[in-house]
């Protein structure tokens, strides 16, 4: 992971924005912070994201909704992501959630050091996983196994989470995946 790679904080609230770095700025982490879905998405897929932490509600394009399409992208799929929301967490936002893969759903008011805690092993979690990413990628080469050419490229390690969708095969419509399923 790049050395300039930060931790994003998206909502919509100046205060909330301002809070949230407060409570995060004892770890010594490079913070950036977004006030909109879009925003958000533009900075996550500039490569320089480490984690995101995310409300659920803005106008515009929701939390819910950004977590969709990065989980859709190979560059942006393995980024954990912190839900936060204001408005309780009901079963469907629950289930919603965590079946694109988010890493946790905190609720507003934060309590700081419990952010704290998240955030540190999340991004440290993160940062291992694609230090290791590489190693295994440099180990290939040095082995000769690494053939493919830069129009095939090999598929990273699986996501961490099992319940993550996997991404369609470039090339694939979805016809042909139902036609795969049968």
């Amino acid at each position: 992971m790049p050395s300039d790679t930060r931790i994003l904080i998206v909502d919509d609230h100046e205060d909330t924005l301002y809070a949230l770095e407060s409570a995060l700025a004892p770890l010594g982490y490079q913070l950036g912070r977004a006030t909109s879905g879009d925003e958000a998405l533009k900075q996550v897929l500039r490569g320089q994201v480490g984690l995101l932490l995310l409300d659920v509600r803005m106008p515009g394009v929701s939390g819910l909704e950004v977590v969709r399409y990065m989980r859709r992208v190979a560059q942006t799929q393995h980024i954990p992501v912190i839900l936060l929301t204001g408005f309780g967490a009901d079963h469907e936002l629950t289930t919603t959630a965590f079946e694109l893969g988010v890493a946790d759903l905190v609720l507003k008011p934060v309590d700081p050091w419990a952010l704290r805690t998240k955030v540190r092993y999340l991004y440290d979690a993160h940062r291992r996983h694609l230090a290791l990413e590489r190693e295994v990628r440099r180990l290939r080469a040095l082995t000769g196994e690494h053939t493919e050419t830069a129009a095939q490229p090999r598929p990273g390690l699986p996501h961490p989470d099992a319940r993550v969708p996997t991404q369609r095969p470039m090339g694939a419509h979805a016809g042909e995946l139902e036609k795969d399923r049968t």
